[in-house]
């Protein structure tokens, strides 16, 4: 047997698994996301395979952004910003940024094997399917049902992790290609967020499973992340049908959080009118302006540091005392339409966004990362101003 063969087999049994499951063929090919070796593997696969259908571990969104790697032209960032979905930007660029930078020392790009295999069954007019959960539903999901404590933290290493430029060693990366090291992360992550395991690994192992049975045909090459390997297994060979509507639901806000949004307004409305009854109008109109003042400052000074257009610090200047009396809407979202109004990004920023927020100095340069400043900032001087505020309110009280 020659050498080539001899490789091939070893490739089988570490990163195929095969099922039979109601007399259909079920080929599970596990990879890592930023491997050669796994691309190569995925066109050898089905080449040889010639499977009626390949299932992959994309949604429509991601596919879009991998075969139309100029769509940042199209992207609606004053929609973003009215649909409250800036956060959920900053996340993905944070996290696309940091593939690109790993990538770029692989020499791949992310997520270029699950391109790979729908690339090759073109090729060889075979349909393919898109199995994944959409991408926004996963993130939505994940944030909604980590513990706020949780969320701090998870905020917390993103933000160390953004600007870490520290280079990966040549072993550190092999070990990476490995998709046992994969699974060590899962377990690492699941034991320190149950709940984020379980949207971003444990619902999608159910999902794709599901899209999976769901497929036509007798033989299916499934092309899916190693660390979704087992789980899958572990649903298909049930072989029983899976209920993917609660997995496309939106779990709700938490109602803590609803009721100090709610209640805080509400509480100092009220004080206010007390003030007013108890020691008069001018007393009332004194504790008016000072709420004013600590909210609407901390809130400018917030644009100022992000060295927004002086309109945006206008703005939130004068949004902020409002803004924090109601649950509809932020000050920060203010601040951020009006400077992606004033001061659009150009493409170019737009395309090198992910990869500049890793250089801090970028942040002040790059007018999609200024507009995300003009946001987190004031948000921030917004928050410290509210609870200022609303202490010094309820002193007066008295």
């Amino acid at each position: 047997m020659g050498e080539d063969n001899q490789h091939s087999e070893e490739v089988d049994d570490k990163d195929i698994v095969r099922l039979q499951v109601d007399g259909r063929e079920l080929i599970l090919v596990g990879t890592a996301h930023i491997s050669q070796k796994s691309t190569d593997l995925v066109r050898k696969v089905i080449q040889d395979e010639k499977p009626d259908v390949v299932c992959v571990e994309l949604d429509s969104r991601r596919y879009a952004s991998l075969t139309n790697p100029d769509q940042w032209e199209k992207l609606d960032l004053k929609s973003i910003i009215r649909k409250k979905q800036l956060g959920a930007l900053i996340a993905q660029l944070s996290l696309a940024g940091y593939q690109r930078r790993l990538g770029s020392q692989l020499g791949v790009k992310p997520g270029t094997e699950l391109l790979e295999a729908t690339k090759v069954a073109d090729e060889m007019s075979i349909p393919f399917d898109l199995c994944d959960r959409d991408v926004g539903i996963t993130l939505k999901r994940a944030w909604r049902k980590t513990p706020f404590i949780k969320q701090i933290w998870l905020m917390s290493s993103m933000a160390a992790g953004l600007f870490d430029r520290s280079e990966i060693s040549e072993e550190q990366l092999e070990e990476i290609k490995e998709k046992d090291v994969l699974n060590e992360m899962l377990r690492e992550v699941g034991e320190a967020m149950p709940t984020m395991k379980q949207v971003l690994i444990a619902e999608r192992d159910s999902y794709l499973a599901s899209k999976i049975l769901a497929s036509k045909g007798d033989k299916v090459v499934a092309i899916v992340g190693a660390g979704h390997v087992q789980g899958m297994v572990e649903h298909l060979e049930k072989g029983d049908p899976i209920d993917v509507a609660p997995l496309e639901e939106m779990p709700p806000a938490s109602n803590t959080w609803k009721w100090i949004g709610a209640l805080i307004p509400v509480l100092i409305a009220a004080s206010l009118v007390w003030i007013g009854m108890t020691k008069g109008f001018d007393e009332a109109k004194a504790n008016f302006i000072f709420w004013c003042v600590v909210n609407g400052v901390p809130c400018a000074v917030g644009g100022l540091i992000a060295l927004a257009h002086p309109l945006t610090i206008l703005g939130g200047l004068i949004a902020a005392p409002f803004t924090s009396l109601t649950p509809v809407i932020g000050a920060g979202y203010v601040t951020a339409f009006i400077q992606a109004w004033l001061s659009p990004p150009t493409v170019e920023e737009l395309q090198s966004a992910g990869d500049d927020m890793s250089k801090p100095g970028m942040w002040w340069k790059n007018r999609l990362l200024k507009i995300f400043l003009a946001f987190l900032l004031p948000t921030l001087g917004s928050a410290i101003g509210t609870w200022v505020g609303f202490g010094g309110i309820l002193k007066n009280l008295n």
